[in-house]
């Protein structure tokens, strides 16, 4: 996709647990669009909404299925960022396609967001690694074994995506699916990208129980 086509759009990002989500994506989906129109009165969109997902596989139960019903409700378009295949080979393939109208690779956003200060994604991604050992040290405080080394690129993925989309576009919303957020979720990575200055708590729906 030509990124510049992102600026036509208002981006709307849902962030929250994969496949072992328990609850029914239904009722999930019917709070966020509440507190998505709820948000929008306040704050509405300059341009139409694109929702981007960050490449999760289709699922029955969690984001997959959550964002797939956000999208018919609403009728808005989908849009996908994926890992490059140097990242992870297989993030692109088993991705879930539904009604997916624009692809973009990880590695374009990264790049728009060093062209305007070269070291915005180093930065980045030392905050995405000093947040990663804290977990870690909490976790092990608990007797917990480490985060998986897949949890770097997919908070990096997170927060690239935000940080680019709202550059490119100049607004966005993100919305979680919970209230309860687990410290040792990708999810919770979202606190760098306020913590970078990016991402504002104005910009973000939160999960209304």
């Amino acid at each position: 996709m030509n990124t510049d086509l992102l600026k036509s759009y208002h981006p709307l990002i849902i962030e929250g647990m994969g496949y072992y989500d328990p609850r029914e994506p239904r009722l999930v989906a019917k709070q966020i669009i509440k507190g998505l129109r709820e948000h929008w009165v306040t704050r509405p969109p300059n341009m139409p909404v694109l929702l981007v997902t960050q490449g999760d596989p289709p699922s029955e139960k969690g984001i997959s299925a959550i964002t797939r019903r956000v999208a018919d409700e609403l009728n808005i378009p989908r849009a996908m960022v994926f890992l490059d295949e140097d990242i992870a080979h297989d993030h692109k393939p088993n991705a879930d396609h539904y009604k997916v109208v624009h692809e973009v690779p990880y590695s374009r956003l990264t790049r728009i967001l060093n062209i305007t200060d070269n070291l915005f994604v180093a930065d980045l991604a030392q905050l995405v690694k000093e947040r990663l050992e804290e977990k870690n040290n909490a976790r092990k405080a608990l007797k917990m074994p480490r985060l998986a080394e897949y949890f770097y690129d997919f908070a990096m993925l997170q927060e690239v995506t935000k940080t680019a989309l709202k550059q490119i576009c100049g607004e966005i919303t993100l919305a979680h699916t919970s209230s309860d957020i687990s410290p040792f979720s990708i999810t919770s990575f979202y606190e760098v990208g306020m913590d970078i200055g990016r991402i504002e708590i104005a910009d973000i729906v939160p999960f209304a129980s």
